[in-house]
C-alpha cells in the first residue's frame, strides 16, 4: 500500500514531469458507422414498443362518416353534407378538432405559390397563364356552409389555410363520442390543367369524367406521437387519416357508371337489368376479365347525355378514406381474385381512350397485385378494388386512377403498356401501404411510397419478367446518389422539404430493402421480418421506429448500420480492390515473424516449428519457393501429413494459392463485400464479407484468400448489388477499357 500511495503522490505533485512523453488529444463522441440507432430513435413505450410492436396502451381514434353528395356536371361543382361521429379512444380529454380542407390549396388565397422561387416557365397552358399572372385564378376550395352539432347548434370554428380548428363547447373526454354535421361545397378543378390529384377532364366528345378525391371535410389524427397531425397541405406531401366506417351517397347523371371505396349497396337500381347480371357473373370467372358494362353501351350513352340522375349508394368499413370515379365514358370489367383464405373482386372502368390496352392488362394487373402483394404482407382484407383510367396516377381505399391511353388507331407502344403496368400496381399497392399499414405521408413519405415501390418491383417481375427484369436494381438509384450533395437529402426528411422527392422519397428507400432482402439478409429472413411488420401494424399507425425495429427484432439481425447510413444520411457505397498479393507458405521464419516474436522476447531461434506466409514481392522471398510447383506443394503436404490423421487429411482442403486482398472504400456507407473469383481454369467462385468487416477500420480492410486454383480476376460486386457509384476500382488486375468501350459493351449486353 505504501508503494501506490507514494506513486500516487509523485503523479499528484510532478504530472508534467511523469507524463512527459505523452501528447494530450482531444476526445471525441463515438463515430463509428455501427453504433446503436438509440440516438436517434424515439424511446420506446407502452405504446410503441422496443420490439416494433404496438403496446398494450396502444390507442387510435376511430371517425364514421355518412355523406350525401351531389354532382352538378353543368357547374362542375359537388355539393355536400356529411354527418361525423368522432370516437375519442385515446386517455387524453380534447378541447378542439382539426378537420383537413384539402380543397383549399386550390382557393384564390393560398399560399402554396407563395413558398416556391423559380423563374419563368418555358410554356404555359392559357388556363394557368390566366391563373398566375392574370388576376384570374380558379374559385376553388371549400365553401362551409354551416357546422353543427347533433342539436343543431353551430360551433365555432377557424380556418388556417387547408385546416380547420372546432371549437368545442366542453372538453371531449376519454371514451366519449362526438356527432357533427358540416354542410359544404366546391368548384371542381380541371386537373389535366392544374395537374391536381383529382378533378375532371373532358374528352374529345364533350363528355366529361371525373376523378374525385379530398372532397369532403376529413379529420386528422390525433395520435400518441405527435397529439394532432395538422401540418398543412401544400400539394406534394399526402395524407395522415384516420379509420372508420363509411356510408356515402352520390348523385349523378342517369347515364353514368361510378365506382368508388366500398361495395355498391343498390346494383339492381343503378345497373341494367344485363349489367347487373353481368355484375353477379363476375364474381366466379377467375381465369379472365368480363365485361359489366359493355364498349357498345358506353358509346350509346356518349352519344346522348341523360337529363334525369340516380343515386349511388356506396359502404365501407374500416377505411381511412373515400374516393370515387364516374362518367358516362365508361366502361368497366371485372374478374375474381382468388387469395389463400378469401375470394375479393378486381375491377377496371376506363373510356375508349384506353381501351385497347385496358381490356387486356388493367383488370389482370390488379389481380396479380392483391395476390402478390398478400403473399408478402397479409390477405388483402376489402372486398375489392379498381382501377381506373385517369391521365394521372393516385390512390386511395380500394380504388386508384392510373394513367395509360392508346393511339386514335388503338395502337401502343411498349414503353406505354410498361407504364401502364407499372402505375397500375403501384397504386393498387397502396391499399398496403398506407390505406391499411397505416404509416403518416405528410411527415414521412418513404414509409409508404418507398415500402410500396419495393414490393411494386416483385410483384411487376411475377407479371412480367421480361418486361420488368429486377437486374435493373439497386443500380438505378446510383445516379441520385452520386449526384449534387447540396441537392440531395436523407430519406428520414419530411417531403415538402427535399429536391427531388421520387428519389429521395420512391426509388431510394426501394433500392434499399431491395438490397436488404437480396443481399444482406437473404429472402427468408426478410420476407418473415416484413411481413411480420405489415402484420403487427396492419390497421395502425406505425412510425419510422417501429419499422427499424420490427425488421430487427424478427430477423435476430443488427441493422443499425444500415439505417443509419440509408436512411439517415446522403452517403453512397464506394468499394474497391486497393491491392492484391500472392503468397507462398514456407516453414522459414519471415522477417514480419521474426519481429512479431521478438516483442515477445522470443529469439530466431526460439520460434516453435510454424508455418508462414510470405509474399512473393517480399525481400526474403528465397528462391527455393519461387521454383516450387503448387502441384507439388511439399512444405504444405509434409505439414499435414505431419499433423492430421488419414480420417482428417480426407476432410481438408488442401489450398496451393494464397492472396491478400486488399479493399478500400472511399464511399462513406458501410457495405457487404461482394467478391467473385476467376480461376485461370475459366471457373468461378463468389465470397461475401459481412458489412461488419469495416466495424474497426473504415477505409480499407485486409483478407486472406487460399485458393486450390489460381486466381486470372477478381471483381468486387459483380452483379451489382449494392449500389456501388464506382466501378472503375472494382477489378483486379484493373480494368483499362476506356468509356466508350465501357458504354458499347454494356449496350450488347442490353
Amino acid at each position: 500500500m505504501k508503494v501506490i500511495r507514494i506513486v500516487a503522490i509523485i503523479i499528484t505533485l510532478f504530472p508534467s514531469c511523469f507524463f512527459a512523453q505523452i501528447t494530450p488529444q482531444k476526445g471525441h463522441y463515438n463515430i463509428s458507422k455501427f453504433k446503436q440507432l438509440n440516438e436517434e430513435l424515439p424511446t420506446p413505450n407502452k405504446q410503441h414498443t422496443a420490439s416494433g410492436a404496438p403496446g398494450f396502451e396502444y390507442t387510435q381514434q376511430k371517425v364514421d362518416y355518412d355523406i350525401n353528395i351531389v354532382l352538378d356536371e353543368t357547374k362542375h361543382q359537388i355539393k355536400g353534407e356529411e354527418t361525423i361521429t368522432y370516437h375519442n379512444n385515446s386517455k387524453d380529454n380534447l378541447d378542439y378538432l382539426w378537420v383537413q380542407l384539402d380543397q383549399n390549396v386550390r382557393s384564390a388565397d393560398s399560399k402554396k405559390d407563395d413558398r416556391n422561387g423559380g423563374g419563368p416557365r418555358a410554356l404555359y397552358s392559357p388556363s394557368t397563364f390566366t391563373k398566375k399572372f392574370m388576376g384570374k385564378p380558379f374559385d376553388g376550395g371549400f365553401k362551409i356552409e354551416h357546422i353543427k352539432d347533433s342539436n343543431g347548434k353551430s360551433l365555432n370554428y377557424m380556418i388556417n389555410n387547408t385546416m380547420m380548428r372546432i371549437d368545442l363547447d366542453s372538453p371531449l373526454a376519454s371514451g366519449e363520442t362526438f356527432v357533427f354535421n358540416i354542410k359544404w361545397w366546391y368548384n371542381i378543378n380541371n386537373y389535366i390543367e392544374d395537374r391536381g390529384r383529382s378533378g375532371f377532364e373532358i374528352f374529345d366528345d364533350g363528355n366529361p369524367a371525373y376523378a374525385i378525391a379530398q372532397f369532403y371535410p376529413r379529420l386528422a389524427v390525433y395520435n400518441n406521437v405527435e397529439g394532432w397531425q395538422n401540418k398543412q397541405f401544400w400539394g406534394s406531401s399526402e395524407f395522415a387519416l384516420e379509420f372508420g366506417d363509411f356510408n356515402v351517397s352520390i348523385t349523378t347523371p342517369s347515364d353514368y357508371i361510378l365506382n368508388g371505396t366500398g361495395v355498391i349497396q343498390n346494383p339492381k337500381e343503378v345497373l341494367t337489368k344485363n349489367q347487373y347480371k353481368a355484375y353477379l357473373a363476375a364474381r366466379k370467372s377467375f381465369d379472365k376479365p368480363i365485361y359489366i358494362v359493355t364498349p357498345e353501351e358506353t358509346l350509346k350513352a356518349s352519344l346522348k347525355k341523360s337529363t334525369t340522375t340516380k343515386t349511388w349508394k356506396l359502404s365501407a368499413k374500416n377505411v381511412r378514406d373515400f374516393a370515387f370515379a364516374t362518367s358516362r365514358n365508361y366502361m368497366w370489367d371485372a374478374m375474381a381474385v382468388k387469395l389463400e383464405n378469401k375470394t375479393v373482386m378486381a375491377y377496371s372502368l376506363f373510356p375508349k381512350e384506353g381501351k385497347e390496352l385496358w381490356e387486356e392488362h388493367s383488370t389482370r394487373v390488379v389481380a396479380n397485385t392483391l395476390k402478390v402483394y398478400s403473399k408478402h404482407t397479409f390477405d388483402y382484407p376489402y372486398p375489392q378494388a379498381t382501377s381506373v383510367n385517369v391521365q394521372m396516377g393516385m390512390e386511395y381505399p380500394m380504388i386508384c386512377f392510373n394513367f395509360g391511353r392508346v393511339e386514335k388507331n388503338g395502337r401502343y407502344s411498349e414503353r406505354t403498356k410498361k407504364g401502364m403496368i407499372g402505375v397500375i400496381t403501384h397504386e393498387v399497392g397502396h391499399n398496403f401501404f398506407p390505406m391499411i399499414v397505416n404509416s403518416d405521408e405528410r411527415q414521412w413519405t418513404w414509409m409508404d411510397e418507398g415500402l410500396n415501390s419495393f414490393v411494386e418491383i416483385l410483384a411487376e417481375f411475377e407479371y412480367n419478367p421480361s418486361l420488368f427484369p429486377m437486374s435493373k436494381y439497386p443500380k438505378n438509384i446510383i445516379g441520385y446518389m452520386k449526384g449534387d450533395q447540396s441537392k440531395l437529402a436523407p430519406i428520414m426528411s419530411q417531403g415538402d422539404n427535399v429536391f427531388n422527392l421520387g428519389a429521395n422519397a420512391y426509388s431510394k428507400p426501394a433500392a434499399g430493402l431491395f438490397i436488404l432482402r437480396q443481399t444482406i439478409m437473404g429472402p427468408e429472413l426478410f420476407d418473415y421480418a416484413f411481413k411480420t411488420y405489415a402484420k403487427r401494424w396492419k390497421f395502425k399507425h406505425p412510425t419510422p421506429a417501429d419499422f427499424f425495429r420490427t425488421m430487427e427484432d424478427a430477423s435476430a439481425m443488427d441493422l443499425d448500420w444500415f439505417w443509419r447510413g440509408w436512411f439517415y444520411t446522403t452517403g453512397n457505397n464506394d468499394i474497391g480492390i486497393k491491392d492484391v498479393k500472392k503468397y507462398h507458405v514456407t516453414n522459414k521464419p519471415t522477417e514480419a515473424a521474426e519481429k512479431t516474436y521478438a516483442r515477445y522476447g522470443i529469439t530466431k531461434d526460439q520460434i516453435p516449428p510454424s508455418l508462414f506466409l510470405i509474399s512473393e514481392d517480399s525481400d526474403d522471398f528465397s528462391k527455393d519457393l519461387k521454383s516450387e510447383k503448387p502441384e507439388d506443394f511439399k512444405i504444405l503436404n509434409d505439414y499435414i501429413q505431419s499433423n492430421f490423421s488419414k480420417l482428417e487429411q480426407a476432410t481438408l482442403k488442401t489450398p496451393k494459392y494464397f492472396y491478400e486482398l486488399k479493399f478500400e472504400k472511399p464511399g462513406d456507407l458501410v457495405m457487404p463485400i461482394i467478391v467473385e473469383f476467376e480461376f485461370e481454369d475459366g471457373t468461378k467462385e463468389t465470397k461475401q464479407y459481412p458489412a461488419e468487416i469495416w466495424r474497426k477500420n473504415d477505409s480499407e480492410v485486409t483478407k486472406v484468400f487460399p485458393s486450390t486454383k489460381a486466381i486470372k480476376k477478381i471483381t468486387i460486386d459483380p452483379n451489382e448489388q449494392t449500389a456501388d457509384v464506382d466501378l472503375s476500382n472494382n477489378s483486379w488486375p484493373k480494368n483499362t477499357e476506356n468509356k466508350f468501350d465501357q458504354f458499347k459493351n454494356n449496350r450488347l449486353k442490353s
